[in-house]
């Protein structure tokens, strides 16, 4: 969809949401991840670090106050291409700080505390309170608690979308797009009700494989109650890993032993390990001895997915519209 249409389409939903969608009121005062945030006008040159707060930036039409973003695991949807081109991309990894701070930012909104964080490698939020520059991080991201041994935390609760409904409020508010916003939120609601009448709840676990370093390496999984796991109920499954761990390390013993229902191998674009990619996942799926004996294999119960979509972002959605379309057309062969 070209992302004039996108926005003209949200423009006449958010005409149904009057009340919603009033202007916003300078200075803004939000409590953002135990932080408290003024934004004293709208920000005309914003950093979006990690896709996730880019490309929420971008469905709000914001691509000309946009002067840069990083982290980008995954190419960016093809409906929003044309406004992206024109933002400069630091990085598909981790930017520096220099870099950052090299184009003159008025506000910063990070996907993930490895971005914007105490223990950051990249910045804290205080190096942006010193320079007065206002900064904000996905509240779907920071209710994690830290017991799990590494900087992505753990959930006592299985993920929703209303924490990513509260990201594009309050930041469609921060931008004074609040209309849009509020539009965008109804698209992504309906979308959403829409694929849970679509599946009934059943016993089917699907186990979600992320990448590994090589194939001798434990995998990165989606952990029980992240993004993964709600893409699973919504299809009317269950996360075939238990462990609370947003990003468990698992062997394959222990996958093997999980005997998931469906194995979604994401795909990514990044060039950091060859398993990034889906076709390299499945090659090892099914060449592998011990791994190509799993019922889920051996009767081609393997889907793909973009990896992104493991993340608790926007591309969790359209995650789950992938594996929704090719569940429907597996069950119906």
């Amino acid at each position: 969809m070209h992302l004039r249409l996108i926005i003209t389409t949200l423009a006449g939903l958010a005409a149904a949401a009057p009340a919603l969608a009033e202007p916003t009121q300078y200075p803004l005062v939000l409590e953002n991840c135990g932080t408290t945030v003024t934004i004293d006008s709208a920000p005309q040159n914003a950093v979006a670090l990690g896709q996730n707060s880019a490309e929420i930036l971008l469905m709000l039409g914001l691509q000309d106050r946009m002067a840069a973003s990083a982290f980008w695991p995954t190419k960016v949807l093809p409906e929003l291409e044309e406004a992206n081109a024109g933002v400069e991309i630091l990085t598909v990894e981790q930017p520096t700080l220099e870099g950052i701070l090299a184009q003159e930012p008025d506000f910063i909104a990070a996907q993930l505390p490895l971005l914007l964080g105490e223990d950051s490698k990249v910045a804290k939020r205080a190096d942006f309170d010193d320079l007065d520059i206002p900064s904000y991080l996905s509240p779907g991201i920071c209710n994690t608690r830290d017991d799990a041994g590494d900087i992505y935390g753990s959930r006592d609760q299985l993920w929703n979308m209303d924490l990513l409904y509260q990201e594009i409020d309050e930041l469609s508010r921060i931008f004074d797009v609040a209309d849009r916003g509020q539009a965008l939120i109804a698209d992504f609601r309906q979308r959403e009700a829409d694929l849970r009448a679509r599946f009934d709840a059943d016993d089917s676990t699907f186990l979600f494989w992320f990448s590994s370093p090589s194939a001798s390496d434990d995998a990165y999984l989606g952990g029980r109650n992240g993004a993964s796991g709600f893409i699973a109920d919504l299809l009317g499954g269950r996360n075939a890993i238990t462990t609370d761990a947003e990003w468990p390390t698992v062997g394959w013993e222990g996958i093997i032993a999980a005997d998931p229902t469906y194995i979604v191998a994401a795909s990514l674009d990044r060039d950091r390990w060859d398993l990034d990619r889906a076709e390299n996942k499945i090659a090892f799926l099914t060449g592998d001895p011990s791994v190509s004996q799993m019922p889920a294999v051996q009767e081609g119960r393997i889907l793909t997915m973009n990896g992104a979509a493991m993340n608790p972002t926007i591309r969790t959605l359209y995650g789950a519209e992938e594996l929704a379309d090719q569940l429907a057309a597996m069950r119906a062969e």
